[in-house]
């Protein structure tokens, strides 16, 4: 008999553990968005990778959506246009204190730390045929592309020429078109701010002979002093174009979450992407850092609960007081 209610009280731990399952799991969203960046950005491919492993891995169908980039994706998350988003810790921060271009003297706080993705490098590239080798050899008044408006790269990468005297004209539009207008003459240089290898440059070194141009180190630490970014190194591996590393400055990219998406949610789609590195990396070789211990790259974006979670369980220590509620 003691046999039999020991079975029987099991079997009801276990019904009503999974009932208790279920009632979580039915405030989930049907479906989740993903707000990424341009199409030729590494913002879309990454995004793109990590969408269709959580959708996997919760069976909530979901997908990633072309958008303006960081500044953009901390607005639209905030709003929960969409569910998920990426942005660097500059536009974050700026959206925050609310100074998001996109919704001036808006706190954008409902958007929430979710995981850390990679370090965003700022490089520039011109074509071989332009002579340009240095920043020095970027003359004044130059067309410049900068990526879409109130992107990473639209928002810091003039403030760091600025910063070494350039003088220049901007243009904005995704990666791609910008590319493409560097070939035919139309533009002098593109400024990027994206993960390496960024899709549209390797696309220009299939096309034409490009120079990758790295900064001295003068104007590293020039900019290192004017703007929130660390010393980086883009490795000679990922463009044919480089034979050694190009000196350069980054800055960390995270995943976003609406901050009142449902924690048990939130918390399984980390754990699908932080669970298995050796996929995501699979999937886009930007996520070669997104490791767990990488937690502590964010210092101020209050963490989505369900985030939280998973990462003290796995060896973070995320202080209650950066929990959001």
């Amino acid at each position: 008999m003691k046999t039999i209610k020991t079975f029987v009280l099991s079997v009801a731990l276990v019904a009503a553990s999974s009932s208790l399952f279920a009632e979580d799991k039915s405030a989930w969203p049907e479906s989740f968005t993903v707000g990424t960046g341009s199409q030729g950005g590494a913002y879309f491919g990454y995004g793109t990778a990590w969408a269709n492993i959580v959708s996997e891995q919760t069976g909530v169908t979901g997908g990633a959506e072309v958008t303006g980039g960081p500044m953009q994706n901390m607005a639209l998350v905030h709003t929960g246009d969409n569910h998920f988003g990426m942005t660097t810790m500059g536009p974050a921060r700026e959206s925050l204190e609310g100074n998001n271009a996109i919704a001036p003297g808006i706190q954008l706080d409902n958007a929430c730390a979710m995981f850390p993705m990679y370090q965003t490098p700022f490089s520039i590239t011109a074509l071989t045929s332009s002579g340009i080798t240095s920043i020095s050899d970027i003359p004044d008044g130059a067309v410049i592309g900068f990526g879409p408006a109130g992107s990473t790269s639209d928002t810091y990468f003039p403030r760091m020429l600025a910063a070494l005297g350039l003088k220049f004209e901007r243009r904005n539009g995704g990666w791609s078109d910008l590319g493409g207008q560097l070939q035919d003459g139309l533009l002098d240089v593109v400024a990027f701010a994206a993960g390496v290898p960024v899709p549209a440059v390797s696309q220009l070194e299939v096309q034409t002979d490009i120079n990758i141009i790295e900064f001295t180190e003068e104007e590293q630490a020039k900019i290192i002093d004017a703007l929130p970014v660390s010393d980086y190194e883009i490795p000679a591996s990922v463009y044919k174009s480089l034979e050694t590393p190009a000196r350069s400055v980054a800055m960390w990219n995270f995943a976003i979450a609406n901050c009142d998406l449902p924690e048990s949610f939130v918390y399984e789609a980390v754990k699908a992407v932080m669970g298995d590195n050796e996929r995501m990396v699979q999937a886009h070789k930007g996520a070669r850092t997104t490791l767990a211990k990488h937690w502590d790259k964010n210092t101020f974006l209050p963490w989505h609960p369900g985030a939280a979670r998973w990462f003290n369980e796995n060896g973070g220590s995320i202080s209650p007081n950066l929990i959001h509620n």
